[in-house]
């Protein structure tokens, strides 16, 4: 399918951001989805996602918290993603930013609207669930979470779906079973799939490269993920 694309500056956190737009050519307004990178940064492998969905008829902004639309380097992530992990309000306005951003654009249908997110970028898609914000759904993909503002009861207007590996040592059961007690006291509409075998990272194939033995791609899990993910934007679109 043939596509508008388009790279776009806007200032967030005191930085200058640059995400990467994606939308079917030929006019009109389509159902729109913002996707958040993981935690390294804005790499191709996010904005392959967001190209997939406008492949689909989607109208996609892989929006950039860290600046300069690239990886972060490595001696700055940990000190980067413990600021915005540590302070809930700071991390949901980046987000809010990338969201205005996609709004803007003409091709985007504003009604219609879901948020996505891998690892880090995850967690910054149910922040913004969590904010109250008029989203048709949020899906965090091994996405940590944890929050330092949990969910108010009625708030979360959003469906959402949570996507994680059995084996990730970062998310871990304890983890999942606290995001599920904060959902079902919130009374939000959520579903979780955990895959057995997976790790951190599982729909990168380039998570290898992180060297660590908890982080690897895993072919079936980032499959069975993209299903379920599928299946989820038709029932809430």
């Amino acid at each position: 399918m043939a596509m508008t694309t388009r790279e776009l500056s806007y200032q967030a956190d005191g930085r200058e951001m640059i995400g990467s737009f994606y939308a079917p050519e030929g006019g009109g307004r389509h159902k729109a989805v913002l996707v958040c990178h993981e935690g390294t940064g804005l790499s191709d492998t996010t904005r392959d996602v967001a190209k997939r969905l406008a492949g689909l008829g989607y109208a996609a902004f892989a929006l950039d918290f860290h600046g300069g639309g690239k990886p972060l380097p490595m001696d700055q992530l940990m000190s980067r993603a413990g600021e915005l992990f540590g302070d809930s309000p700071r991390f949901r306005a980046i987000g809010k930013a990338g969201l205005d951003v996609l709004l803007a654009q003409p091709e985007v249908d504003s009604a219609n609207v879901a948020v996505i997110g891998y690892c880090m970028g995850g967690a910054l898609a149910f922040e913004l669930a969590r904010e109250g914000i008029d989203l048709k759904l949020a899906v965090g993909l091994h996405a940590n979470l944890v929050t330092g503002m949990p969910a108010a009861k009625g708030a979360v207007k959003a469906k959402i779906l949570a996507l994680t590996g059995a084996d990730d040592p970062i998310v871990d059961a304890a983890q999942r079973a606290a995001f599920e007690e904060e959902m079902r006291a919130a009374e939000v509409d959520w579903q979780s799939f955990v895959y057995g075998g997976a790790k951190h990272s599982f729909t990168n194939p380039n998570a290898g490269d992180m060297g660590h033995p908890g982080i690897a791609y895993d072919k079936k899990a980032d499959a069975r993920s993209w299903k379920a993910m599928m299946n989820a934007f038709d029932e809430a679109f």
